[in-house]
């Protein structure tokens, strides 16, 4: 697997990735009805306001994920490529990156995203209430989550 920042002739796998992997997200949430493909989302959900890495294997993008210093805001996996190291790849890389704390967003149902966060010491901090981000038509509920950095 090779890690790489991300490259414009990256975009339409990046779309592919999403719009694939967005869906199993607002399903297993009760939000289908909520679902924007990535071509809608991307400039109003700041995707490239971070930075934006993707995950190769076989030269062929599986994964992408974008981070801040303090924020990890996107990690999207390939469908037919789930549960084969890939998101805890690019987690692992957007943590080795972060000076201090480490904080993101998972959507209440998300168990997968939620037991892969935990596992690479995340912790819930709060439940959130409000807004879908992306979607602000829809109320949605997810947690807040927290990886300390070094001491």
């Amino acid at each position: 697997m090779n890690l790489r920042d991300y490259r414009d002739s990256d975009w339409p796998r990046l779309c592919e990735i999403h719009d694939a992997a967005r869906r199993d997200e607002l399903g297993a949430s009760g939000l289908m009805d909520a679902y924007l493909s990535l071509e809608q989302t991307a400039d109003n959900e700041g995707l490239f306001d971070a930075r934006v890495v993707v995950a190769e294997v076989d030269g062929r993008v599986l994964g992408f994920a974008a981070y801040s210093d303090e924020e990890l805001t996107w990690l999207y996996c390939d469908p037919p490529a789930y549960r084969q190291g890939i998101g805890r790849a690019l987690l692992r890389h957007a943590v080795a990156a972060c000076a201090g704390d480490l904080y993101t967003e998972v959507l209440v149902g998300n168990e997968a995203a939620l037991a892969l966060y935990r596992s690479e010491g995340f912790d819930v901090q709060r439940t959130l209430e409000g807004k879908l981000a992306g979607n602000e038509a829809f109320a949605a509920s997810g947690y807040y989550l927290k990886r300390s950095g070094p001491a």
